[in-house]
């Protein structure tokens, strides 16, 4: 536990615009003045961002749940494994899929930006692209965990990875007991977004 006498700011309070989001923002008005993309284009750019969503993330995870030898392909070549589901790993050069069990749990940050597996999970949330979650999570990650509800315990090892313009990071989540007789899609069901990046556990029903 991480005991000392000053506060954090929550980690999941809204936030201004960040000095990279009002960069983004010029940029993309200065291509649009400048006849180079239009704002249609961009448009449809955000639409296909927006299309992506964490049911992606949860078929993989079900699929791995339901499936032994794919979760071991899943964890040896997480690309490869995802492309046989028909989806689109991302543009990254690796994605690495590690898994939580009752011996470890692993969270996933990216300290420098906001680099995520996008394809699979959808747009991030503004908590993990905050500073507060950025600098905290490799320091501090069982705070940082206790803040989102979750308190491994003391045998557990809490293992932090941390995302690259290289390399995405997916958490299979530990399969909840009592789920052996639910199908993929069921089992997909149970999986969020929050328990594909490490700081929650999946839902039991």
């Amino acid at each position: 536990m991480h005991d000392h006498d000053h506060d954090h700011a929550p980690i999941r309070d809204a936030h201004a615009p960040t000095v990279y989001e009002r960069r983004a923002h010029a940029i993309e008005t200065l291509l649009i003045d400048r006849g180079i993309v239009t704002a249609d284009e961009v448009r449809r750019g955000i639409e296909t961002l927006d299309s992506k969503t964490p049911a992606q993330g949860a078929r993989v995870v079900a699929r791995a749940w339901a499936d032994p030898a794919f979760k071991t392909r899943l964890l040896a070549d997480a690309k490869s494994a995802v492309k046989e589901l028909g989806l689109d790993p991302g543009a990254s050069t690796v994605l690495r899929a590690v898994e939580n069990t009752n011996q470890v749990h692993n969270l996933i940050v990216c300290t420098l930006c906001s680099c995520y597996p996008r394809s699979l999970l959808g747009v991030p949330p503004d908590w993990y692209k905050g500073l507060g979650y950025r600098s905290r999570a490799v320091v501090d990650p069982r705070g940082v965990l206790k803040e989102f509800g979750l308190e491994p315990g003391p045998e557990v090892e809490v293992r932090v990875y941390d995302s690259t313009a290289d390399i995405r990071y997916l958490v299979i989540p530990a399969r909840p007991a009592g789920t052996e007789r639910l199908t993929e899609e069921e089992l997909a069901g149970l999986v969020t977004r929050d328990s594909m990046i490490g700081v929650a556990r999946a839902r039991t029903s």
